[in-house]
């Protein structure tokens, strides 16, 4: 299910003894765009402390109440890595956190979600778990992160292969795979009112000490596309209008490729 990152702020992480919080941001990977972690604020219960939960844990996703189950226990969600939510996170703090929970990295294998399709089935992947091997886990890593905050990214400029069309408004997630499927750009000061989608596989880079996004689209292109109205659900006839507006190869393709070659493989 497609879902704006909007709603996702505030909905209720349910452990499997009771609530650890609320969620406040989402950390995405800049060169997958997957959503690697929800940061939750526990409020009163961890004296405000901000923790990570990643979407490996997330068992069930209830839209209409509200609330994400994960399948972890409050307990483990205290005795998590403390990590500091308002720095970067790099790549040792993530082996850390990975460790304790023992997953295995999502970045070592050819998928979205390193060795899987989806983070769902990272869960019954165990990782080396020794105190050593924790220990050289870490140590293999680098500083530095891919990570970036979808809060931080909202208001970034949008450019086209011509020009800038707007600034990024909003994000799209899609709640199976736990990634961003589209970027919502706002271009109310070129054509007032209206918004449209854009997919992170057109992006062609992206500037972070410019606070600019760059996709491989005209302007033209852009004005054209299907507009994008917020109160209606994105059904897949819209998405084909996109996609086919701009000669662009659907994302279900790749992920039916991905899975017809992930089956294969795991025969």
């Amino acid at each position: 299910m497609l879902t704006k990152t909007t709603h996702l702020k505030g909905v209720a992480i349910r452990a499997t003894d009771g609530e650890l919080g609320t969620v406040d941001q989402l950390y995405f990977d800049d060169e997958t765009w997957a959503i690697r972690y929800l940061t939750v604020d526990t409020a009163g219960w961890l004296g405000g402390r901000q923790v990570l939960i990643s979407p490996i844990s997330v068992v069930q996703t209830d839209w209409q109440a509200k609330r994400l189950d994960v399948a972890l226990t409050k307990k483990q969600v205290e005795n998590s890595p403390d990590i500091a939510t308002h720095q970067p996170v790099s790549r040792q703090h993530e082996a850390a956190y990975l460790s304790y929970y023992g997953y295995p990295d999502y970045w070592g294998g050819p998928y979205l979600w390193g060795p899987a399709l989806y983070p769902a089935a990272l869960a019954s992947i165990s990782a080396a778990s020794t105190e050593e091997a924790t220990a050289a886990r870490i140590r293999r890593e680098s500083t530095d992160s891919h990570l970036r905050s979808t809060e931080a990214v909202t208001g970034y400029y949008i450019g086209a292969a011509d020009g800038e069309i707007g600034h990024v408004d909003g994000f799209v997630v899609d709640d199976e795979a736990w990634a961003i499927r589209y970027i919502e750009v706002a271009t109310r000061n070129w054509w007032p009112g209206k918004k449209v989608l854009v997919s992170p596989a057109w992006i062609e880079r992206v500037s972070w000490s410019d606070s600019m996004v760059y996709v491989g689209l005209s302007r033209e292109a852009i004005q054209n596309g299907p507009e994008y109205v917020e109160s209606m659900p994105i059904t897949r006839e819209y998405e084909n209008r996109l996609y086919f507006h701009y000669g662009r190869p659907p994302y279900w393709l790749h992920q039916a490729e991905h899975r017809s070659s992930f089956s294969v493989s795991a025969v």
